[in-house]
């Protein structure tokens, strides 16, 4: 869009840019600046527009553009060009993504890359490597506490370890997606360091506070993140007698985004690991990125207009890399960070889908899907050109953030059932085998948050000491059965390493003095290759969840219905156990599937005439799209096993 104001700035601007800039090869730079300049502009103005120094600013903020676009190699360059052809790229159901640390799972970078073919065994080509740059010892926060943002911490290897990374993966066709902590530094980071020694200039990166005036006014509204372990919101640094805001962990500083400054140099960090090779940016803790006073200082509109803005720079310089969310609030709220617009993401891509994490956890806790059910119907329509991150679990804790409402109207009352859903995967319910630890203790709301790998919460750690084979098989049919669901509900599956083969409850943290307050680092685990080996081993836990798992994952990429376009749709079946849907191809001919999970220990039957109009379902042999057989029939009825799932499709369309 032309508008003469903005664009008299932008000749202005280029005209300013250093000599050694404009002498390069910009083509492609000045077609895509143009095209965005007037919104890049309208952002950057209203947040900064009353400031002096505006338009130097801005020309700062195109000068570190131009510069990151010059870097960018002519091979990601060209993969930009591509992607912007394929613009619904992240909306295939070919993409399956991992989660990991990269020590974890391989001990270093080159680690990694030699266990790719691992990966490609399975059927991931989506990895995503959690925080890998410089952290202090000891006070990391599992990687996000960054002392440095261009520099990999020691023990990960080096940034040509990175790219080399990257270069293997795209031969193999994958995607590496890589973290950005925009909205905190450690406070070991050389601007906090600045900061403590009475520069100005730094001190203004973040919020710091000669006494407890303004802070005790934001303490009035702010939510504690860590009560147990970083209560309230503000530290005291005694090397320079000032208050900091520190959302998260004492040494976590938080940046202040009024000032352009910090803007303009976490874009160019953005833009730093775009060049390096990332696919994708996950962009971590943005709900907190605009703290005002009188409010939570999470999913301020401002927060929205910095991401928008983090956004179309980035579709100047390195328009082929997309942006995941991390914002783990309420349904509502997180649609919003897809930007708000009738069919294109503004801000992110992708979003993390929380809401349906937590609700399958009730789901195996309840073994009934009646809170699922409602909490997805009440679930806000996502863009057409957004897509969810669906997950079981991650290296965090598990929050129980589902609205009130929903869990009225499934019958229970919100605050015992959230302390029975703590009780139950804590194990301290009677008869639940599961072996979670409680996170995250708030003893003035009563909220509490749960910690465990996915096989110790779904009671295989409990089976396997037993040596009951029954309770060994019911576990691994309910982490197939989640699975399921991220792999069919609609958006990238995001697997957690070492659920592939069920790893258990890795309890070393207790041994480090650093980490033992800190129950999460029980689902953060160490790989064991040797012990990986035994995915071979016919009969093994590990066989035969990874088998299952590849299976489903393969005939998923051949199932044009999966991809996500806005394509699901839940039906009601009157039987409160079975969480079904369907998911239609509107694009490559009409066909569908229903996707059918039983979440009760006992079989459950469905009526196929509650599937509607879906008339072909009711009068044709059915077949299961991952065994490939009809299944089990009664009259009319489909029958589920216990923890059992089907992928559902009528013969004659398939």
């Amino acid at each position: 869009m032309y508008e003469p104001v903005s664009h008299s700035l932008l000749n202005r601007i280029l005209e300013d840019l250093k000599p050694e800039t404009r002498k390069q090869d910009l083509r492609y730079f000045y077609i895509r600046l143009g095209a965005n300049f007037y919104a890049i502009y309208s952002l950057f103005h209203q947040l900064y527009g009353g400031r002096a120094d505006f338009d130097t600013q801005m020309t700062r903020l195109v000068q570190v553009m131009a510069e990151r676009h010059i870097e960018r190699d002519d091979e990601l360059k060209a993969l930009d060009i591509q992607r912007q052809e394929d613009h619904n790229w992240f909306l295939s159901q070919e993409l399956v993504g991992m989660a990991l640390y990269a020590d974890g799972f391989a001990k270093d970078l080159p680690g990694v890359q030699s266990h790719l073919g691992y990966l490609q065994e399975l059927g991931v080509n989506l990895l995503h490597i959690m925080p890998i740059l410089k952290c202090p010892q000891g006070a990391s926060d599992g990687g996000y506490a960054i002392s440095d943002f261009r520099q990999v911490g020691e023990r990960f290897g080096t940034l040509e370890d990175v790219e080399e990374l990257a270069r293997s993966m795209r031969l193999r066709g994958m995607l590496l997606t890589l973290d950005v902590v925009v909205n905190h530094t450690s406070d070991e980071h050389q601007w906090a360091q600045l900061a403590r020694q009475g520069d100005k200039q730094y001190q203004d990166y973040y919020y710091i506070f000669d006494n407890r005036n303004v802070p005790d006014m934001f303490e009035e509204t702010m939510p504690e993140v860590f009560p147990e372990q970083a209560p309230g919101n503000f530290t005291y640094d005694e090397q320079m007698g000032k208050w900091v805001m520190t959302v998260f962990n004492t040494y976590q500083w938080d940046l202040n985004y009024s000032n352009p400054a910090v803007f303009i140099e976490m874009l160019d960090v953005i833009l730093f690991w775009a060049n390096r090779g990332a696919d994708i940016l996950r962009l971590d803790a943005v709900a907190f990125l605009w703290k005002k006073i009188g409010t939570t200082c999470q999913n301020e509109h401002e927060a929205h207009l910095i991401l928008q803005l983090m956004k179309d720079c980035c579709q100047v310089t390195a328009p082929g890399v997309a942006y995941i969310a991390e914002a783990i609030v309420a349904p509502v709220e997180i649609i919003k960070y897809f930007g708000e617009d009738a069919v294109i993401a503004k801000e992110c891509e992708v979003a993390y889908n929380a809401t349906f994490m937590a609700l399958l956890w009730d789901a195996v806790a309840t073994k009934n899907a009646k809170l699922l059910d409602q909490g997805i119907r009440n679930l806000p329509q996502k863009l057409d050109r957004a897509t969810w991150l669906n997950y079981i679990r991650c290296h965090d804790d598990i929050g129980l953030g589902f609205d009130d409402r929903d869990i009225a109207a499934a019958g229970y009352d919100p605050r015992a059932h959230r302390q029975f859903l703590v009780n139950y995967f804590t194990g301290q319910f009677d008869s639940s085998p599961a072996r979670g630890e409680p996170f995250g203790e708030n003893k003035k709301t009563g909220d509490m948050r749960i910690s465990g790998s996915l096989a110790s919460l779904v009671g295989l750690e409990a089976a396997i000491d037993s040596g009951d084979e029954k309770a060994i098989q019911d576990s691994i049919d309910v982490i197939l059965l989640l699975h399921s669901m991220i792999l069919s509900f609609g958006g990238i599956p995001l697997l957690y390493y070492g659920d592939e083969v069920g790893t258990l409850n890795d309890r070393s943290y207790l041994d480090d003095v650093s980490k033992a307050n800190d129950s999460r680092w029980m689902n953060r685990p160490r790989i064991n290759w040797d012990k990986m080996k035994r995915r071979n081993q016919h009969g093994s836990v590990e066989q035969r969840i990874f088998d299952a798992l590849k299976k489903m994952i393969a005939v998923r990429k051949l199932i044009p219905a999966f991809a996500d376009f806005n394509n699901r749709e839940l039906i009601e079946t009157g039987n409160p156990h079975l969480f079904v849907f369907a998911r239609n191809d509107w694009l490559q001919g009409f066909s569908q599937v229903i996707v059918v999970g039983n979440f009760d220990s006992t079989p459950q039957s469905l009526n196929l005439n509650d599937l509607g109009n879906r008339g072909q379902f009711q009068f044709t042999e059915l077949r299961d799209l991952v065994t490939g057989e009809a299944p089990a029939m009664f009259k009319n009825q489909l029958v589920i096993p216990p923890h059992h799932f089907y992928w559902l499709s009528d013969q004659r369309h398939n």
